[in-house]
């Protein structure tokens, strides 16, 4: 059976240790399998006592990395204070066992410039010379790096599968987001199936980054093509609390997106599981 998680960003935003004690038996108890853990500020929580309350629970962990302003790996001068946290985002991951670390690791979400494809085809070369230190740094620890496209309103740098493929070191994989593929790919399935072994993380939630399976998308061709895909790792819902300022800012959550996060989590994971 596929794996099925949930972030605590659907609940709190930054994740604290007392935060996690609080929501893993809950998050059990539902039944999901993975919790993701946003590493947002370095030390914001323990990952080794992170790893005893998951291992606890019985749950695994996956890691997301967090851009916001400050963290570029390209047309900037933060590129080496970007590549120390995300090596640190490497570390953290093989402390909780997760097998990779996943987001727009590229630029802070929010910044969009114009480009012509000239600078483009400069961005793109000097992200990949940006990237090798940390894909080297993740090799030797067991963690892939997985690099997730981004719709339109967020980055001008990455939004398509068919960019991202241009874009990345071989080694490098990919994290598929359905909020972002239903904006920006023509077909999601495709977008999936172009994407092929390189997909190494997957984010699920509904076309409102509200519940999955309470809208339009078509579930069950994008599963079908996650498995076209060999992609054995889990859908993990990730959407946001209307209720915390900085993040629902971020994340341009200005209603609740289900009648309580809850509801959210456990209607997402049953919807799901019938996939």
């Amino acid at each position: 059976m596929t794996p099925i998680g949930v972030n605590t960003w659907v609940w709190v935003s930054p994740l604290t240790d007392a935060d996690l004690a609080r929501l893993a038996p809950r998050i059990a108890g539902w039944g999901f399998d993975v919790v993701e853990l946003p590493v947002e500020r370095p030390g914001d929580w323990d990952p080794h006592r992170a790893a005893d309350v998951l291992a606890e629970h019985g749950l695994r962990a996956s890691v997301v990395l967090v851009m916001p302003p400050g963290r570029e790996l390209v047309a900037s001068d933060a590129v080496a204070g970007t590549q120390d946290y995300l090596r640190h985002c490497v570390d953290v991951a093989a402390a909780v066992g997760s097998p990779v670390i996943a987001g727009p690791a590229y630029a802070s979400v929010g910044r969009t410039w114009r480009m012509e494809a000239g600078e483009r085809e400069k961005v793109y070369a000097e992200l990949r010379e940006n990237l090798l230190p940390v894909l080297h740094h993740a090799g030797e620890r067991g963690v892939r790096l997985a690099v997730e496209p981004l719709n339109r309103y967020e980055t001008s740098v990455l939004n398509t599968v068919e960019q991202a493929l241009d874009a990345l070191p071989a080694e490098c994989g990919l994290a598929l987001d359905t909020y972002h593929l239903n904006i920006e790919e023509k077909d999601p399935a495709r977008a999936v199936r172009l994407a092929g072994e390189r997909v190494a993380h997957v984010q699920v939630c509904g076309t409102d980054r509200g519940t999955p399976g309470q809208d339009r998308f078509d579930w069950p061709g994008f599963v079908l093509a996650l498995g076209a895909a060999g992609y054995t790792g889990p859908l993990v819902i990730e959407s946001f609390t209307a209720h915390n300022r900085a993040i629902a800012a971020a994340a341009a959550v200005w209603r609740p997106l289900a009648p309580s996060q809850d509801a959210l989590a456990r209607d997402g994971l049953a919807f799901l599981r019938t996939l």
